[in-house]
């Protein structure tokens, strides 16, 4: 049984891990633990608790519970106290304050849910991402940065505050995986995050593993506005330590709506120009957009994508690499 870990956090990861989880694969998703926006944000503040929405993104992804359960992680709330709270952070939330340990606390859900996987936080001390940008401005706390839209300059140095350490068993599933898969995702409030906690870099740099980065379908304004592949991959390397071995890259055409929605907020298409510039990486072209948009949910006060990879084109994709 192949040993696969996933990096990341939010939409993107759900995908990967929806796709993959009924596969025979020894999964686990190390998960960022640096969210502040939205709900999540909110908890956050008011009940010191640690961040509890890429978590349950990823138990619902992986989970084999009965549609209902699932359907209620998901649920957010339309009106009142809870308006735009999600219940799943609120149950996460909870367990975290009635839990011996935030161990014990992750167990508890996974079994609620009955996921299929390890979901592994990152780190459990408490810290918050910060970027500097080429004009010297500096924003603290992803959510903010991630609703940073209007910004024109890019980000020159992504940080965390404190400086914080990897959970033993997120290292030990980044060491020990025989395919360790980055993205897609929010390259920088995604992806980079769970790279900068302290010990993650120096795991996956001792790990033998494979390194699978799956290429982001559209720009993010404020994070890598007007960024092409390579771009991607630069940034992505200089947080990683090194080249991926493998680059999935979506080579289907996005539809002129899609695109034009994305124009409010200056995002474009990723132009694939890796050839050469992808250095020692194998580039691998394949059909992986999901044909439906997704419908945005008027109770989310955060501005979310609606173009997705699809999860059965992305692991189709990827169990061709697993057992090439």
């Amino acid at each position: 049984m192949k040993k696969v870990t996933v990096i990341g956090g939010g939409t993107g990861t759900f995908v990967v891990l929806s796709g993959l989880k009924d596969e025979k694969l020894d999964l686990s998703v190390v998960v960022s633990m640096m969210d502040s926006g939205g709900s999540t944000g909110r908890l956050r503040d008011q009940l010191g608790v640690l961040p509890p929405g890429d978590l349950r993104q990823c138990l619902v992804a992986l989970s084999d519970a009965p549609m209902l359960w699932r359907k209620l992680f998901l649920y957010r709330f339309e009106k009142g106290d809870f308006k735009g709270h999600n219940f799943g952070n609120i149950f996460l939330a909870a367990l975290e304050k009635v839990s011996s340990s935030y161990d014990e606390a992750i167990e508890m859900a996974a079994y609620v849910l009955k996921t299929k996987g390890k979901v592994i936080p990152v780190t459990v001390d408490k810290l918050h991402l910060v970027a500097e940008y080429e004009n010297g401005k500096v924003i603290t706390g992803e959510g903010l940065i991630d609703e940073n839209h209007t910004e024109a300059s890019l980000i020159k140095k992504a940080y965390l505050v404190p400086e914080g350490k990897g959970s033993e068993k997120a290292l030990s599933a980044l060491t020990e995986c025989e395919y360790l898969i980055v993205g897609p995702g929010d390259l920088y409030t995604s992806i980079i995050p769970v790279l900068l906690v302290k010990g993650v870099k120096e795991a996956i740099n001792k790990s033998k593993a494979k390194i699978i980065f799956i290429m982001n379908l559209m720009t993010k304004s404020g994070q890598t506005t007007g960024y092409k592949a390579s771009d991607h991959l630069r940034d992505l390397v200089k947080y990683l330590g090194k080249t991926p071995d493998i680059i999935l890259v979506n080579n289907n055409r996005i539809s002129k709506e899609v695109l034009k929605s994305y124009e409010r907020y200056n995002e474009i298409e990723v132009e694939n120009d890796l050839g050469t510039k992808a250095g020692s990486a194998k580039i691998i072209e394949r059909d992986l957009i999901d044909d439906k948009p997704v419908t945005p949910d008027s109770n989310d006060i955060l501005y979310r994508s609606i173009l997705r990879h699809d999860s059965k084109k992305v692991s189709k994709a990827l169990n061709k690499i697993f057992y090439a």
